[in-house]
């Protein structure tokens, strides 16, 4: 393997936790497919996830404050796994700048380091794209 290449890889953030679920989600497509709603892949991931003993906490609640007063506005993450990666599933044609602003948006409020936006339903191919912040 070329020096470079390995050094890139041995720099991925959150190497082995990330392609824990990155199998899930591919075993969730290869399964499933590309014609369902964001609700039932939300559903198969939480039973793979659980089949394969990866932690994660479904909808989990993102509380927002404006100059440290609570709203009572929340957001709900599809996925954090891990304590340490949010997931958002999608489940549309293409992936647009509004997506990747939602998860913007929730980076600001819990700042994790990975998150991981995943479309189901991209012209009959998955796919994941990699945010770190």
């Amino acid at each position: 393997m070329n020096h470079e290449i390995h050094e890139k890889l041995e720099k991925i953030i959150f190497k082995e936790k990330s392609y824990a679920i990155q199998g899930a989600i591919f075993e969730v497509y290869k399964i499933m497919g590309s014609e369902f709603l964001e609700a039932v892949y939300q559903e198969c991931l939480e039973k793979e996830f659980a089949l394969r003993k990866i932690s994660f906490k479904s909808q989990a609640e993102i509380r927002l404050s404006y100059k440290n007063i609570p709203l009572n506005k929340t957001y709900r993450a599809d996925f954090i796994c891990f304590d340490s990666i949010l997931i958002e599933i999608k489940a549309v044609t293409k992936i647009s700048d509004i997506h990747s602003a939602q998860l913007f948006n929730y980076h600001k409020v819990i700042k994790l380091k990975l998150d991981l936006l995943v479309n189901f339903s991209s012209c009959q191919k998955i796919t994941i794209d990699r945010i770190i912040l």
